[in-house]
């Protein structure tokens, strides 16, 4: 089949795909408004479920005709080329947000709930360590999956199981002790998309749940920069160092190419100074961890996601 007979059918199935879930899915949509740094070209096909049952059909579709798929959160820790995205773009609606008590203790959280929701549910109804996800951006999905955390908390600290769906949109219930956790990851397998989490705090006196939130909300406010476009940390620590620590010694904080620059607050923040594109700041990226790696040896590892076509 030549590129033209492709190109052809391929737009005959999105026809019937776009028939068949209405407004819920977009064609060539700006991926820019999505992410933090507010860069990055259309999504070929971009899909919003009401609910998990749309998500399901949505899923054996897309499995029938072959097409890929990746899912997106919040947008805090994603970087999306300026080309775009080829194939299927998922991102669940605020209907996937909600929280429920289960216990005096324990939550249920749908995957598209805040992380700083969670933790002001938690507050407002006297739940303990859970004051560290007032400090994560994004939503709890995103987070479960990289096992995000800070200040000497993460994720698999408080997780008890999630609800999941395959890429043939079978429900699964993953346990806790199912879960390999590491730093920023999990044996998670990326094609699943969670739907639910249940998180285990500890009962205690409101208060103090507030003193801690608080204290830690301070303490990043002071450290990190706020209200500018970026994708959060850019690079993992390593074993020995802090990123920013490995960036700073090797006189990489000044760098900037063009408008993609690094914050003068926390040089792990990299940041879109107006008119920066993708490419900018990947560019930007390549060139911190090249001369980090020749200045000490350490050869940094990306915690932000880079999704989409290379140019």
């Amino acid at each position: 089949m030549d590129e033209r007979a492709r190109i052809y059918f391929m737009s005959q199935d999105i026809q019937s795909l776009q028939k068949q879930f209405g407004k819920n899915l977009i064609l060539n949509e700006n991926l820019s408004k999505y992410s933090w740094f507010n860069l990055g070209g259309p999504a070929e096909i971009f899909f919003r479920p009401d609910n998990k049952e749309q998500l399901i059909n949505f899923l054996i579709e897309v499995k029938k005709r072959n097409l890929s798929k990746k899912i997106i959160g919040a947008g805090s820790n994603t970087l999306i080329r300026d080309q775009g995205v080829k194939g299927t773009i998922i991102k669940l609606s605020s209907k996937f947000s909600f929280i429920k008590l289960l216990t005096n203790d324990t939550l249920e959280v749908g995957a598209a709930t805040l992380d700083k929701k969670i933790s002001d549910f938690a507050l407002e109804n006297s739940i303990g360590n859970l004051e560290f996800l007032s400090c994560i951006p994004g939503s709890i999905g995103g987070s479960i999956m990289m096992n995000s955390g800070c200040y000497g908390t993460d994720i698999s600290e408080i997780l008890i199981s999630i609800k999941v769906l395959d890429d043939m949109g079978r429900e699964k219930e993953i346990k806790k002790n199912e879960i390999k956790f590491f730093y920023r990851g999990t044996s998670i397998p990326e094609n699943y998309i969670i739907l639910s989490a249940v998180l285990k705090g500890k009962i205690s006196i409101k208060e103090e749940v507030r003193k801690k939130q608080e204290k830690l909300i301070k303490t990043k406010e002071e450290t990190q920069p706020r209200r500018i476009k970026t994708g959060g940390s850019t690079f993992k620590n390593s074993i020995n160092k802090k990123a920013w620590e490995l960036i700073k010694e090797s006189g990489c904080d000044k760098l900037n190419i063009g408008d993609a620059k690094i914050s003068e607050k926390h040089c792990n923040f990299f940041i879109n100074n107006g008119n920066a594109k993708t490419a900018d700041i990947e560019e930007l990226i390549n060139k911190v961890k090249e001369q980090v790696h020749s200045k000490t040896g350490v050869a940094l590892e990306l915690e932000i996601k880079i999704i989409g076509d290379e140019i």
